[in-house]
């Protein structure tokens, strides 16, 4: 048998890692549905989008505090997030900016018919 501190050591990482599991468990799956959100942004459901966005940045943070994971590995993450999530605004943006120009014929250029400066010189 081993020491009464170890016992205890060893049930006390137990409950910790049952702990970690539900925690890290539940911030994989907000993280991963504020991904979805984002690719189905198009539909322009924005602002479900950056509120799935901004759940998930507050449960890897509070991941991070508790030491679930690394404080470096919740940064990565968050960043990797908002990369997409920009990513997808800006791609929207500028297809909605460009449909209008899209849908307005723009007329052919006219020639310019006035003389360049050296064929003035020339009859001058």
């Amino acid at each position: 048998m081993a020491t009464r501190s170890a016992a205890k050591a060893h049930r006390q990482s137990l409950k910790k890692r049952l702990r970690n599991r539900q925690i890290r468990s539940a911030t994989k799956s907000t993280v991963k549905q504020a991904v979805t959100s984002i690719t189905s942004i198009t539909s322009g459901d924005m602002d479900a989008a950056r509120n799935d966005v901004r759940i998930a940045i507050r449960e890897l943070d509070r991941t991070a505090s508790k030491g679930v994971v690394h404080p470096n590995n919740a940064a990565r993450r968050k960043s990797r997030l908002l990369l997409k999530y920009n990513a997808a605004v800006a791609a929207l943006q500028t297809t909605a900016a460009e449909k209008p120009k899209q849908a307005a014929k723009r007329k052919p250029a006219q020639r310019r018919t006035s003389r360049t400066a050296s064929a003035k010189k020339a009859k001058g």
